[in-house]
């Protein structure tokens, strides 16, 4: 079982978080935009598409579980990863990518991961490493990576990619560092991190029941 399910689970109990939104059809292929010029034909990427998809791929699987509406719906797109992963590997798959494609990349090779995508975890790992070597103070791109670390069973290793990015300034990783010492079960930790949380979320309801489940000793995870 990946720890992220209990960590999900954890998350649902709290939020109330509800999942009422079918997965939308796509077609890949259409990322792919060839343009006729006088120099002969322009080959580019339709952004603004694959934005969307990766968008209602996140809405369902970027967390672990995935939550789909039906099994055709999860089945779809799991082929939807599968093939833009596929499409856009030749151009990430080196040290000079795009920045902003890698961005993409990883959060769809992270999605990938969650729906048990054969490689998609080691292609994740790989384009994050590629985006952090260029931009390397980015907090959402240390955030994402923390995140995705915490989410595989690699709550060590996510450490201190979520510190750098807390101190930058990325609230959501004080979350995201208390969920990492959790799993550690370094309570005293996930607490301060919780907290620290909180004071950016005073609203937040759901964190609130959590700081009191911890201190009352009612949450107690391990990494299995």
């Amino acid at each position: 079982m990946k720890p992220s399910i209990v960590i999900f689970s954890l998350l649902l109990l709290f939020s109330g978080f509800s999942f009422a939104q079918g997965y939308g059809v796509y077609e890949p292929i259409k990322i792919l935009v060839v343009t006729e010029t006088s120099a002969g034909k322009k080959h580019s990427l339709d952004l603004k598409y694959l934005d969307q998809i990766i968008y209602d791929l996140s809405l369902h699987a970027k967390n672990y579980p995935p939550k789909f509406a039906s099994e055709s719906d999860k089945q779809r797109a799991t082929r939807d990863v599968k093939t833009l992963s596929g499409m856009l590997d030749a151009l990430v798959d080196t040290p000079q990518a795009s920045p902003e494609l890698l961005k993409r990349t990883s959060l769809l090779n992270s999605i990938g991961h969650n729906l048990d995508v054969p490689g998609a975890a080691q292609k994740a790992d790989r384009d994050f490493q590629n985006l952090l070597k260029q931009q390397p103070d980015n907090p959402a791109a240390n955030f994402a990576y923390g995140a995705f670390l915490g989410g595989s069973n690699q709550s060590d290793k996510a450490l201190p990619y979520l510190e750098r990015s807390a101190k930058a300034g990325y609230s959501d990783a004080y979350y995201a560092l208390g969920m990492a010492h959790l799993m550690q079960n370094n309570t005293e930790l996930a607490l301060e991190n919780f907290e620290k949380f909180k004071s950016h979320r005073p609203d937040d309801q759901s964190i609130e029941q959590i700081i009191t489940a911890i201190k009352s000793g009612n949450i107690q995870l391990n990494a299995k």
